[in-house]
């Protein structure tokens, strides 16, 4: 599939296509080991770089940015990179890998070593060192990452180059973190997460003291989706000054070209009809989600708006891992960032902070008080809420499409996809929202096996389509189709929320409650997700298609106390992460809505900064002048 001209540029700013001719960052371990990480590759070719797991740190996760194989079946050109190797010998290589289809292994029957490699293993891919493939073939072992050996590898000088490529066999989503180069018997790097940081932080040669960014700010927002840019822009054009920083190189998160989730929800409602203003500037209509043409996402708008703000200054392709507090433990100094390619690592010192990064992952590192789940009847009192709090969360939808082709095309049958019959499957050429995963698990920590599920559904069902059909109206719709768009990145909708000093719940919703600080009106219904029936009979545990529950409301404007922390004292947030139930959640959740929200506390930024106050200070002081400034609104 072809990316669009602003996609490939923002991508090279960013380092994801780097083709220097440069050594990797690789530094021995000792006089005979080498470290390489996959994302540090000069040339990442068709792979992407997926940093979905980099925050998750237990054993057998991936706790990096890893290379992917995303070729929808078709393998993806070479990764490539140099690496030196230090002395004369023979070298052990290990890649630190997984058989990404291992949970879903038959547990009624013992597979042979042949069957596994032949049918349960979608993400092989191979080492090339100087042109010569190693002799074991990767992603065939190990339910969780660990090291595997790829082969061996002979130098005759000291400090030889060597030009190392990884090779997809498959196009199915093959994934490495990192390679080891060396002499001794085994692998000496640990496989642990934790333990392998110190490792890769020697690797990348990365100081000891974290440099701080060129300049302080005054905001700081963490996530570029569409909240996080009309939180900044919002600050930006009242005098403040932003850091943006995003940790992908495109801007709109759901909203954009990687996911294709097209925004919902009103805008310009009373009480305040100018909140929604910005959110017009992005320019993104409801064009359907999923599809091919990524045109229809509005990543470029985005980026031009962000960029044109003098006040801005934007970071992309950086993952914030750790905020900074202050002795009181109250309050954000600084969040740390690490570039997902380089690794290089960045302090960013603030006054005041804003999360929009849906998974709430600033404030859990602050140790902002959050809830994550169904909360129990009890708790709030909701008709909605189950009698026992559980884990329970929406899910991620991992959405395809398909487009025509001149010829008949052929798709292969796969045993370690889904297998679906005339009962089970969902005939279609387009996955839409409803192709969604992971209820039931942890949105957080379960992300790539909840998004491995759902492409185990797309793939699996387009099998189906094209192996199984063989006349009617669907076949004669398949027949001259081929898989157009498959998002390897999960669009999520509930993860972790944190509690601010009014928790939302559903009776305000539905009684429409009056609170003095109303701000954003909220036009969604409460919108609820749950397994869809007939996909749970099919498939228990692994269910891939869900249905959505409404429970009516009318517009709503939801207080300002949702949208700052009621621990962290200089903590804004913007989007899904914001207080509420997880009922709540259901109708605030929408991308214009959460646009509005960032307007808000953009504006309610500038009130910080004017009055050298926090968030809760802004209520209790400010809030007839955040009124005013509700009413005036932030667009041009």
């Amino acid at each position: 599939m072809k990316q669009s001209l602003f996609v490939i540029a923002i991508m090279i700013l960013c380092g994801l296509l780097a083709v220097m001719p440069q050594t990797a960052s690789a530094a021995p371990l000792s006089d005979s080991t080498v470290f390489v990480e996959a994302e540090n590759f000069d040339n990442v070719g068709g792979w992407v770089i997926d940093t979905q797991m980099i925050h998750v740190k237990n054993p057998g996760q991936a706790g990096s940015p890893v290379l992917l194989a995303h070729g929808m079946g078709i393998p993806v050109a070479n990764a490539s990179t140099t690496v030196t190797l230090p002395k004369p010998g023979e070298y052990k290589v290990f890649a630190r890998t997984r058989n990404w289809a291992s949970p879903w292994l038959p547990k009624d029957r013992e597979l042979s070593r042949e069957e596994l490699i032949k049918d349960w293993t979608p993400g092989k891919f191979r080492i090339i060192v100087d042109s010569k493939p190693l002799e074991n073939t990767m992603g065939i072992d190990g339910d969780g990452w660990d090291w595997h050996q790829a082969g061996t590898v002979t130098t005759t000088e000291e400090n030889q180059k060597v030009k190392v490529e990884l090779e997809d066999l498959t196009g199915f989503d093959g994934r490495v973190d990192a390679l080891v180069f060396t002499q001794e018997d085994s692998c000496p790097v640990p496989s642990d997460p934790k333990a392998l940081e110190p490792i890769r932080h020697k690797a990348l040669d990365l100081p000891d003291v974290v440099p701080d960014a060129p300049e302080e700010y005054e905001l700081i927002v963490v996530g570029g989706g569409v909240p996080g840019c009309s939180a900044a822009i919002s600050a930006a054009r009242l005098g403040v000054k932003v850091a943006l920083i995003q940790d992908r190189p495109v801007l709109g998160g759901n909203a954009s070209t990687e996911v294709r989730v097209h925004i919902c929800g009103k805008i310009n409602l009373p009480p305040y009809t100018h909140l929604g203003d910005l959110v017009k500037e992005m320019g993104a209509p409801a064009v359907g989600n999923g599809q091919y043409n990524e045109k229809l996402y509005k990543d470029q708008i985005l980026y031009d708006l962000v960029k044109a703000e003098e006040n801005i200054t934007l970071y992309t392709c950086i993952h914030v891992y750790k905020a900074e507090m202050d002795s009181t433990g109250k309050k954000i100094v600084a969040c740390y960032g690490q570039d997902i390619r380089t690794g290089a690592q960045t302090r960013f010192v603030g006054k005041w902070f804003v999360d929009c990064t849906g998974d709430a992952m600033l404030g859990y590192e602050a140790g902002a008080d959050y809830h994550i789940g169904r909360e129990a009847k009890s708790e709030y009192g909701e008709a909605a809420a189950p009698e026992k709090e559980d884990m329970m969360t929406m899910g991620a939808s991992v959405m395809w499409t398909t487009i025509e082709d001149a010829n008949p095309t052929t798709f292969p049958t796969l045993a370690w996809a889904h297998q679906f019959t005339a009962e089970s499957a969902i005939p279609s050429v387009h996955g839409d929202w409803q192709w969604e995963t992971g209820i039931g698990y942890d949105q957080v920590y379960d992300i790539e096996r909840i998004r491995d599920n759902g492409l185990r559904a797309a793939f699996g069902h387009w099998s189906y389509m094209k192996n199984q059909i063989k006349e009617g109206k669907w076949y004669d719709k398949c027949v001259n189709r081929k898989l157009g768009w498959v998002s390897w990145i999960a669009g999520k909708r509930e993860s972790r929320r944190l509690l601010g000093d009014v928790v939302l719940k559903q009776q305000d919703i539905q009684g429409k409650k009056e609170w003095q600080d109303a701000c954003v009106t909220a036009s969604w219904s409460i919108d609820l997700h749950l397994p869809e029936a007939r996909n749970h009979k099919f498939f228990p545990g692994d269910e891939f298609y869900s249905y959505a529950y409404h429970n009516k409301k009318s517009d709503y404007a939801i207080p300002y106390r949702t949208l700052y922390s009621r621990n962290i004292d200089n903590l804004f947030m913007a989007g899904r992460n914001i207080s509420v139930t997880h009922v709540g959640l259901g109708t605030v959740r929408v991308m214009r809505t959460g646009g509005m929200m960032g307007e808000v506390v953009g504006m309610a930024a500038s009130l910080c900064k004017k009055y050298d106050t926090n968030p809760r200070g802004v209520y209790n002081f400010h809030l007839d002048e955040l009124k005013k400034l509700m009413e005036k609104g932030i667009g041009k």
